[in-house]
């Protein structure tokens, strides 16, 4: 019998986050990952010779190497978004109440959703390796930890060329083509889509006069065009804002101005303290070494926007207290080792000055 659970380790209960593939010159991938709270999460890298230990199917002593966030328990990289040396990212998003994850299946790879980026990211180069994996897998309900239960998640996986959705809903698993290139929430992928119908008079141009020919309406605004697109903080609503953000996006084809782009895509839909009250039903039990734990326990924020150049494998965050592009490159890395890497986030806010 299939049965979601609340996430303990990565997210709360409906937590909102946002996942955005996008290409200029190269390809991009990232996310804003949106809780109260922020836990011990890093830029990991995992290079080719660590040894993922899977639950119920065949463990990986060599695979592709990947970066990405990641919270490391027991050495144990707990990704919630990656990219490999490939090219191919994924991230793991909220799906509170249609996330299903089912008993084991013996002839099935089962594999944990705390294991599915680095089991598909390990093996796979692109969405048609991942989609043919994926006709082979079980994700099954198996915790990391009593104390680290599952998270409902469903899954965006993307390359340059490609994406898909991945969910695990009570009929099995699905999986979707993904023309858009983002990801949000609930409801479930195939209907957010649909909603764009709603959307689809909204333009970047100034409108024209269809209301009457009998009534000399003008336009009185740059950006009516888009009058009708949502801007509130649901997960709908932020589906719809960022694909008009990226479809409509205009950018070079530059490094610089393409993880600048991205981040001002990922800023259409983050969250501002003190805009999303959180009611908590337990007082986090676990703990952070993240002074701002406190301040942000009861007001939902965006804890981290990313963006990896996949092509590179330079990721590039910023946090919420530090609104500072960071990047770590996995190139810099000895990618033949066995032991994961990870830098702890720079939270404290970095300013650049000019007169000093």
């Amino acid at each position: 019998m299939c049965s979601g659970y609340r996430c303990e380790f990565i997210m709360q209960e409906f937590l909102m986050c946002t996942a955005i593939s996008f290409s200029t010159k190269d390809h991009y991938f990232g996310r804003n990952l949106d809780l109260e709270y922020s836990y011990q999460e890093s830029v990991t890298i995992t290079p080719r010779n660590y040894p993922f230990i899977f639950r119920k199917t065949e463990n990986m002593n060599s695979h592709y190497a990947m970066i990405g966030m990641a919270y490391v328990v027991e050495d144990y990289p707990l990704y919630y978004d990656a990219v490999n040396e490939k090219g191919l990212g994924m991230a793991g998003l909220s799906f509170e109440g249609n996330a299903c994850y089912y008993e084991e299946v013996p002839e099935k790879e089962n594999v944990s959703p705390f294991e599915f980026i680095p089991y598909i990211l390990g093996q796979c180069a692109c969405v048609e390796d991942a989609e043919e994996v994926l006709l082979k897998i079980n994700v099954m309900k198996e915790d990391f930890r009593s104390d680290l239960p599952l998270s409902p998640l469903h899954w965006m996986i993307s390359d340059k060329e490609k994406s898909i959705v991945v969910e695990t809903l009570s009929g099995g698993m699905r999986v979707y083509p993904n023309p858009t290139g983002v990801l949000t929430n609930n409801p479930p992928f195939r209907q957010q889509l649909f909603g764009l119908n709603n959307y689809m008079s909204l333009s970047k141009e100034m409108p024209v006069n269809s209301f009457s020919k009998n009534i000399p309406l003008k336009v009185y605004s740059k950006g009516m065009g888009a009058i009708g697109l949502p801007g509130d903080l649901s997960s709908v609503s932020r589906f719809v804002r960022a694909v008009f953000a990226k479809e409509n996006s205009v950018c070079g084809k530059g490094e610089m101005e393409s993880v600048g782009q991205f981040f001002h895509i990922l800023g259409a839909v983050e969250q501002q303290k003190g805009l999303v009250h959180i009611v908590r039903e337990k007082e986090n039990t676990w703990g952070s070494n993240d002074v701002s734990l406190g301040e942000n326990e009861d007001y939902e924020i965006t804890i981290y926007s990313s963006c990896c150049n996949s092509e590179k494998g330079i990721y590039y965050y910023k946090t919420y207290d530090n609104s500072q592009i960071t990047a770590v490159d996995m190139y810099k890395e000895n990618l033949d080792g066995q032991h994961v890497v990870s830098y702890p986030l720079l939270t404290g806010q970095q300013v650049k000055w000019q007169n000093r």
